[in-house]
């Protein structure tokens, strides 16, 4: 996943940035510098994470935590 689809993701939510970091558990200013593909305080690249993508995509599918049915 890449900054740019990441925020193709959260316009077909319809998210703001605060209630997509909110949606995968992050901070807002996290949620940012992954969008920027730069960590603010170190200047260095970020790649956005194959967890945060499913998690993305569980999102999308309207899926939410799991619950262990045992």
């Amino acid at each position: 996943m890449t900054p740019a689809t990441l925020r193709a993701w959260q316009r077909h939510m319809n998210f703001t940035q605060a209630k997509a970091a909110r949606a995968l558990g992050m901070s807002r200013s996290g949620y940012c510098d992954l969008l920027s593909g730069v960590h603010r305080g170190s200047g260095r690249p970020i790649e956005i994470s194959r967890r945060t993508a499913l998690a993305c995509a569980a999102i999308a599918a309207g899926l939410g935590e799991w619950v262990n049915p045992g």
